[in-house]
């Protein structure tokens, strides 16, 4: 198999598959929209990033493993890959038990914090995020196996499993939401339930393919643990920053801007996170052959993978960003917003439209240092960018209101984009990849 052949093997099911997990939230929103109205899509908006960090931290150990798992593969080791597995997996229910108690303890606290206010938000997000809490387990495992599976060959599988979970979100969504009218409730059911087939499928592969391991020496997993979470730390933040934009962006918007302001870049957000992940699809899916070839020393085949990475991301980014250019008069009107968010939405769409090519950039960047275990360099680039947005958040908006806090969220992801190209060409020059 031709090397451009085998890097889409693993690169189209990984985008199709990290769009899918994007379009669990449109689902959410389009259903909820057009049932409850605007504060539907607020209380859903704001009590997402609670949903993505259950998921980013599923992301991150299950990339954590999976890097190392590919890479004692390549190295020979056997059994260390086998522990590797193992010890992803006890960090998993660990997480899902921590995660659980204290999400489901605080669910009120935590909106009060993410900015519900006390009326009709704090009710319909306390709804949805209770649901969503009890479901840690699911969700956890359900984004925490695809990483395994893609690395351990089962790309494609791991595709499938996420088209069986959308489809039962979907079916669920129209089921709980519209027929049975269940709300905020139904609608993280099914996003709950979707997550638990998706989840299914995993472990049955895992045992089919005969990877399934829960055994591990104690002596030994305390290493396996930290080197996993070593890794991890960088996939947990690509996956959580959008969120983390999204947390601050409702907290300064809620200042600036009003419900009104919450709600557009709510339909906003549902939209371009799709494009987001399928950015991410791009690094993540590129990582087994990165990691491969990392292992076995083969630094020309390392870059040759990185560099149609980098291409394949700027098609779809251009392709994105054209797309969602043309339809932005129709995004509010999917959701049911209002005629005013929906007028705001096609006005303030383009300011995130160009920054989509420089994080398309930051994506591949960041993926191909976790990959290789350059974590320090992944590090920064993983959180530079909502730090960099906290502090423009911070300034632009006293002197340009609501309008500057859109500008200051594109002008932070320019940023790290061009912080991407300087750590990349230094680690050119030192021999790293």
């Amino acid at each position: 198999m031709s090397e451009s052949r085998r890097f889409f093997s693993y690169v189209i099911p990984s985008v199709l598959a990290f769009a899918l997990s994007g379009v669990y939230a449109i689902v959410d929103g389009f259903f909820v929209g057009n049932s409850v109205g605007d504060s539907g899509l607020s209380a859903i908006n704001i009590a997402f990033p609670v949903v993505a960090l259950i998921q980013a931290v599923g992301t991150g150990f299950g990339m954590g493993g999976a890097v190392y798992y590919s890479i004692s593969r390549a190295e020979k080791k056997e059994q260390d890959a086998r522990e590797f597995v193992a010890g992803t997996m006890w960090l998993l229910i660990t997480a899902s038990i921590v995660m659980t108690v204290v999400f489901c303890l605080l669910t009120r606290p935590v909106l009060l914090l993410l900015g519900t206010g006390t009326g009709e938000l704090l009710t319909l997000g306390e709804d949805y995020l209770f649901v969503i809490s009890l479901g840690t387990f699911l969700q956890i495992f359900g984004v925490g196996l695809v990483p395994l599976i893609r690395n351990n060959g089962g790309a494609t599988f791991a595709m499938i499993t996420m088209i069986a979970g959308f489809v039962t979100n979907i079916i669920l969504d129209w089921l709980f939401v519209w027929v049975y009218e269940w709300s905020m409730t139904g609608a993280a059911l099914a996003t709950v339930i979707g997550q638990a087939v998706t989840m299914a499928g995993g472990f049955a592969y895992l045992i089919r393919k005969k990877q399934l391991s829960f055994r591990i020496p104690l002596s030994r997993f305390s290493g396996r643990a930290k080197s996993i979470t070593k890794i991890g730390i960088a996939p947990f933040g690509l996956t959580l920053t959008p969120n983390i934009s999204l947390i601050l962006i409702n907290r300064f918007s809620a200042s600036y801007g009003g419900e009104e302001a919450i709600a557009v870049y709510a339909c906003i957000s549902y939209v371009i996170s799709v494009v987001y992940l399928i950015l991410q699809g791009v690094g993540d899916g590129s990582q087994p052959l990165m990691s491969q070839y990392y292992g076995e020393k083969e630094e020309e085949k390392l870059k040759k993978v990185r560099n149609f990475a980098y291409g394949f991301a700027m098609i779809l980014s251009a392709a994105g960003v054209l797309l969602l250019f043309v339809t932005r008069w129709d995004v509010g009107a999917l959701f049911g917003a209002s005629d005013a968010v929906t007028r705001g939405v096609a006005q303030v769409f383009p300011i995130f439209l160009l920054a989509i090519p420089f994080i398309a950039v930051n994506r591949i960047t960041t993926a191909g240092f976790y990959a290789t275990e350059k974590t320090t360099y992944a590090y920064i680039l993983t959180y530079a960018e909502p730090v960099t947005m906290f502090v423009l958040l911070l300034i632009l908006p006293l002197f340009g209101g609501q309008l500057m806090i859109w500008w200051g969220t594109a002008a932070s992801r320019i940023f790290a984009a061009v912080l991407a190209v300087i750590l990349k060409k230094r680690a050119d020059r030192r021999g790293m990849v």
